[in-house]
């Protein structure tokens, strides 16, 4: 399961611009090989540059991307973190970034540093001078948000992805539902009107009966069950009707509810 199978990357950038834009913090999602997703933001040119742009400074770099995970410090003396994107119980890749001070730097320290990696050291405080500084518990609560924040759009893609096709069958399951109901309204309606006739036929037939005096005695008896079960007929077809009615109803929330799905 790739992340770019299903994902859009877009709303990845977008969510991770804005991250990075009102924390100062640098952000990227990666891929489980490793892979850039997504454009890097606020990315520095301490970081990016110089440490990593130096042999000894890049080897220790790749070491801190592979072995470190949540909010750690980085072998240059900058905060970094490593937030794991999960679906299912599996990560399928990781939000990745930092690059900022937790407090104003120590410059000979890092002068140090510089001369470890084989990078000038004069650049190299240049470069520190414009990363951002924060607080740990800021830094780390900031990271946190953001895994939690692309965590759940990744699961809700993920979800319309994998569903698109079930909710699609099931919206012409509901589609064919729709069809049946109708029909059952129409053969109901034919047979209230049956009903309608046995009822007059019935009654015509009660009245002849009554003026055929005693001989037409039996046939009233079989003139008057006629019109007491066209009666019921009538009652039953009213409570089909009242039925299908309130399912027809239920189906058509359902049809909305699913276009709503589908629309968002």
């Amino acid at each position: 399961m790739e992340l770019k199978d299903f994902m859009d990357l877009q709303k990845l950038q977008d969510i991770q611009d804005s991250f990075s834009n009102s924390t100062g913090l640098a952000a990227i999602a990666v891929d489980n090989n490793g892979q850039y997703l997504t454009e890097g933001s606020n990315f520095t040119d301490f970081c990016m540059k110089y440490t990593r742009g130096s042999v000894e400074g890049n080897k220790r770099c790749i070491k801190c991307d592979n072995e470190c995970t949540g909010t750690y410090f980085c072998h240059a003396g900058l905060m970094d973190f490593s937030v794991d994107i999960v679906i299912e119980g599996k990560k399928v890749g990781a939000i990745i970034g930092g690059q900022v001070l937790p407090e104003k730097p120590d410059e000979d320290k890092f002068r140090a540093k510089a001369e470890e990696l084989g990078i000038n050291p004069d650049d190299y405080i240049n470069a520190l001078r414009k990363v951002t500084i924060s607080t740990e518990s800021r830094i780390r609560a900031s990271a946190d948000l953001l895994g939690v924040v692309v965590n759940q759009l990744v699961n809700l893609e993920y979800f319309r992805y994998n569903n698109a096709g079930r909710l699609d069958k099931l919206q012409d399951e509901v589609t064919q539902c729709s069809s049946l109901i109708q029909m059952i309204v129409n053969n109901t309606s034919h047979l209230k009107a049956i009903a309608t006739k046995q009822k007059i036929l019935s009654l015509n037939a009660s009245i002849e009966a009554a003026r055929s005096g005693e001989a037409g005695v039996g046939f009233a008896v079989v003139a008057k069950s006629m019109q007491d079960l066209s009666s019921q007929s009538s009652v039953i077809y009213n409570d089909i009707e009242k039925s299908v009615a309130e399912i027809a109803k239920t189906i058509s929330n359902l049809t909305s509810l699913f276009e709503q799905t589908m629309e968002k």
